[in-house]
């Protein structure tokens, strides 16, 4: 993201030659890797380590890696899943530790190049899970927590990468998990029962780090506000950052307030990025009253607190009008605002229940803002002509 993509121009002869000799060579590794396919040794390892750093696209090269390093992973007396291969001692659990390690080490240049190659970050996945199921518990943790601090300066390069963001909610997942769930020392002794009832929860159960990854989320957004994976981040983690302070109603309310209010100050300062229009819509938008409880931020508002907030949250948007009238995604939120106002129900005296029904002039105004929709986007022509249908205008 923000790299200009420069156009090819001419290569010299040189140039020409240079990757000529390179497409010679690669084929040689390809011809050598396929004579040696169904070996499983240290030196088989080096030479698909090799292949990779020309082409780290080959997936079925990478699959051959793992067979590789099953096989020199396996304990002595050999699994049923272990590849047939060339019988090789077993390593100890230093040397376990130093092929896992080793081999996330040797990926690490590539994703410098190659940051959004699926199978580099699929094998350190695969790495990290052996790491979990083959040395101790203390050492798996820190290599995946090593693994977080990686995915996190990855992000900080290019803070925008969809890959990183759902590979890091991956890392934190598995660092929650009761499997590596961190354990005190446990040389430390307790000061009182109730710090030993804390060790005692902290040895049992998994360690939740949403409040880490909700800071997180805060800081690369205001870094870049245009940053559409961590907004999307930030949506999931706050249903669960409630639950788990287990907050009353005001501060459930003030939590939701404070997310327009970001959203809103993001908005005013760039009315066009499409971005903060999409966290505003997912706002909006867990103020349904058919939002799940699990996805609510706010458990107990009413209708009226709906159409209280609906109307302020209208009016502010349509300040943003003056400057920046050209600008689609305001004349979508109006017409959003409205329509989920009106769909409320209002209950009459008599018991009846009804919809709200648009006077005059809010009719106008939104048949005047899908009007300008059609205008500003006319490659969505048959949307617009949907909701003009579904909105009975």
């Amino acid at each position: 993201h923000g790299v200009l993509r420069v156009s090819e121009v001419s290569k010299s002869e040189q140039t020409q030659q240079k990757e000529l000799r390179q497409i010679e060579q690669y084929r040689e590794l390809v011809d050598l890797w396929q004579i040696t396919e169904q070996q499983y040794t240290v030196e088989v390892l080096a030479l698909t380590s090799k292949l990779l750093n020309k082409n780290p696209e080959y997936y079925t090269i990478w699959n051959h890696r793992r067979r590789v390093l099953q096989h020199l992973l396996s304990p002595p007396s050999g699994t049923s899943s272990s590849p047939p291969g060339p019988v090789s001692s077993s390593p100890t659990p230093r040397t376990t530790h130093d092929l896992i390690a080793d081999d996330l080490r040797f990926l690490i240049p590539l994703l410098r190049l190659y940051p959004k190659c699926y199978w580099m970050w699929n094998h350190r996945l695969w790495l990290l899970q052996q790491s979990t199921d083959l040395l101790p518990r203390s050492a798996a943790r820190r290599l995946w927590q090593e693994e977080l601090g990686l995915v996190g300066r990855m992000l900080t390069l290019d803070s925008r990468n969809f890959h990183g963001w759902g590979y890091r909610r991956v890392v934190v997942s598995a660092l929650e998990s009761q499997t590596l769930a961190s354990t005190l020392q446990s040389d430390s002794t307790p000061q009182n029962g109730e710090e030993a009832t804390a060790q005692g929860e902290q040895e049992a159960g998994a360690v939740s780090m949403v409040e880490q990854e909700f800071v997180y989320t805060t800081r690369m957004i205001s870094t870049n506000l245009s940053n559409f994976s961590a907004w999307h981040n930030r949506s999931k983690i706050i249903p669960r950052l409630l639950y788990e302070r287990c907050v009353s109603s005001i501060m459930r309310r003030q939590l939701l307030d404070d997310e327009f209010e970001l959203v809103r100050r993001g908005l005013w300062t760039d009315p066009y990025d499409q971005s903060l229009w999409f966290y505003h819509d997912y706002l909006m938008s867990i103020m349904s009253p058919s939002v799940p409880a699990e996805a609510a931020i706010v458990l107990d508002l009413t209708d009226e607190d709906r159409r209280e907030r609906l109307r302020g949250e209208r009016d502010s948007v349509e300040e943003m009008l003056e400057g920046a009238e050209d600008c689609k995604w305001i004349y979508q939120a109006l017409l959003q605002c409205t329509a989920q106002y009106l769909g409320l129900a209002v209950k009459v005296k008599n018991g009846d229940i009804k919809h709200n029904a648009p006077d005059p002039e809010v009719k106008n105004n939104m048949r005047v803002w899908l009007e300008q929709l059609k205008t500003l986007d006319p490659l969505r022509m048959g949307r617009w002509d949907d909701l003009h249908n579904a909105l009975q205008l």
